[in-house]
């Protein structure tokens, strides 16, 4: 069997992309050294109107890198970062990876409850956060032997140095002296550079152990599939994706950073600020999420803000409807592309081509030296046929190490070098995979199988539906029952028999849900994923009591 029999993703790849390459095996740390030595005097981030150059980013990640030396910190120790979009994550993360400390990221709208099970578990020895959160540490019990404390204002055009702490990053970055900093060795394939936290507000919070090489392998598998379209140093990313978010990582930090690629950095999601960032900074590239899209569409002033002067719109972190990216692809004239990826594949595992077939609505195929295939739902070893569903598989450079401290769970994880996903997938005869639903989300409906996905986008395709989440309910004869959660959009009145009568005609009766609720919005992470399982917990709670 020819390899393009085997992987016939590989005659959809564009003229550029290679099958596969051999990928950097040095620290994180060169990403910058390469950005600043190639891009000094180029702006790295601009934030509130302030700008820092590459140069300037690694001026400071290394005086912080000698700081933190300076109080102990070396090779291997777990540093938390509780840090929204700033120019302040860059620097710290670059001089976690100068002395090859592991980076812990950390969501700063987490609670101190959220905050010490994380804490405990990576067992970090220092957290850098903001001055509005320190008291989160204190209140979270974790007793890490230093909390370093810096402020958004302080790198704006207005900021003034923050005070009033025992430890200010802003001190340690001015005193750090570089002269004595040690020659660290990584060993890029084993040594961890990232603990990434999956699940922290819906489950147990599990840390995937991301090396050096997994991030380097992975940056570089995104700088192939888009070095066509790329020109270095020249682009413009907005950046709302948080950077603690794998996604923000690889896509917003890392690759920018190889690029040369000015960052326009905003700290949390805000319509306005965004429309307002397009407008005055034209973008060339923006990744974000579904829920930023659909956001995008609804907004009077996104026809007119500048959307068509971007070349790269990406989707990832959640399945993008349909019917979204035909309406944001009408309005902004461009191509929004939709890829796949987890905390567990160090971000991206497949992606829409940019010039060869697209297919709307899969996940694309995967990227350069990956693997995916589809196992059966029962047995998760026989591969299933073309068309079929089953549990999505991948294999890749990009595949974790393992959780940290959980075995087990690194064993049902990864097996025979593929990573199991929990996601139910298929592929088509061109290699393009779609996600049908991950497998704890399936509804058995009398022993039948409903997918919310499903439901969700032919939801989305109704006149007045905004957005839309389908659960699992029990029920005392089918076993489980489809409810369906309706955020209408602005100014316009739906009633539950309409969109019941709308879901009628274009569903099975099985998959049409016996409830709809009317919501004025729907639970989210701070990234804008919707978060199903909280909906669910809600809704059980409800019917207890």
């Amino acid at each position: 069997m020819s390899v393009y029999a085997s992987r016939p993703w590989l005659n959809n790849y564009d003229f550029w992309v290679p099958p596969t390459t051999n990928f950097p095996k040095q620290s994180l740390y060169q990403i910058l050294q390469t950005a600043a030595s190639q891009y000094r005097d180029r702006p790295a981030t601009v934030f509130f109107g302030a700008q820092l150059t590459f140069g300037e980013i690694k001026e400071q990640a290394d005086r912080m890198a000698a700081s933190l030396h300076a109080l102990g910190i070396r090779q291997g120790d777990r540093v938390g970062i509780m840090l929204p979009n700033c120019p302040q994550y860059p620097i710290t993360f670059f001089a976690l990876m100068r002395l090859g400390a592991i980076a812990t990221n950390i969501n700063p709208a987490y609670t101190a409850r959220e905050l010490a099970v994380v804490a405990l578990d990576a067992g970090i020895c220092a957290l850098i956060t903001l001055d509005l959160l320190a008291p989160l540490a204190e209140a979270a019990q974790i007793h890490v032997a230093h909390v370093i404390v810096t402020s958004l204002a302080e790198y704006t055009l207005d900021g003034t140095p923050l005070t009033g702490f025992p430890l200010l990053l802003n001190k340690l970055v001015s005193e750090g002296n570089v002269g004595v900093l040690p020659r660290v060795q990584i060993n890029a394939t084993e040594d961890v550079a990232l603990l990434q936290y999956t699940g922290g507000t819906t489950g147990t919070p599990k840390g995937a152990m991301l090396t050096h090489y997994n991030l380097f392998a992975n940056t570089i598998q995104n700088v192939l599939w888009n070095s066509y379209h790329t020109r270095r140093g020249e682009e413009r990313m907005l950046m709302v994706l948080p950077y603690f978010h794998i996604y923000g990582q690889v896509v917003g930090l890392l690759l920018s950073a190889w690029n040369g690629t000015m960052t326009i950095l905003i700290p949390k999601f805000d319509i306005n600020m965004l429309i307002a960032a397009f407008k005055q900074y034209s973008p060339t590239f923006f990744p974000a999420v579904p829920t930023l899209f659909i956001a995008l569409l609804n907004h009077p002033e996104a026809k007119t803000c500048g959307l068509h002067k971007v070349k790269n719109f990406n989707s990832g972190s959640a399945p993008l409807p349909v019917e979204v990216i035909e309406q944001f692809e009408l309005m902004s004239g461009a191509m929004l592309r939709e890829g796949f990826g987890m905390s567990e594949t160090a971000c991206t595992a497949s992606t829409t081509p940019l010039l060869a077939k697209r297919k709307i609505g899969s996940i694309g195929i995967p990227v350069t030296s990956t693997d995916f295939k589809i196992v059966d739902l029962m047995d998760h070893v026989t591969e299933v046929g073309i068309g079929e569903e089953g549990e999505l598989c991948v294999r890749g450079p990009q595949i974790m190490k393992g959780y940290w401290n959980q075995p087990e769970e690194t064993a049902h994880a990864l097996r025979d070098g593929w990573m199991h996903t929990g996601d139910v997938a298929k592929m088509d005869e061109d290699g393009f995979f779609y996600i049908v639903q991950r497998v704890k989300d399936m509804i058995i409906v009398s022993g039948l199988k409903v997918f919310p996905l499903e439901v969700e986008e032919i939801l989305f395709k109704h006149a007045k539906v905004m957005e839309a989440c389908v659960i699992g309910v029990p029920h005392p004869y089918r076993g489980e029952a489809v409810k369906a959660f309706v955020v209408l959009k602005p100014g316009a009145a739906a009633s539950v028999a309409e969109i019941l009568e709308y879901l009628k005609g274009h569903l099975a009766k099985f998959k049409v849900p016996s409830e709809v609720e009317f919501v004025a919005a729907l639970p989210k992470s701070s990234v804008g994923k919707v978060l199903r399982r909280e909906l669910r917990d809600s809704e059980l709670e409800k019917r207890k009591a």
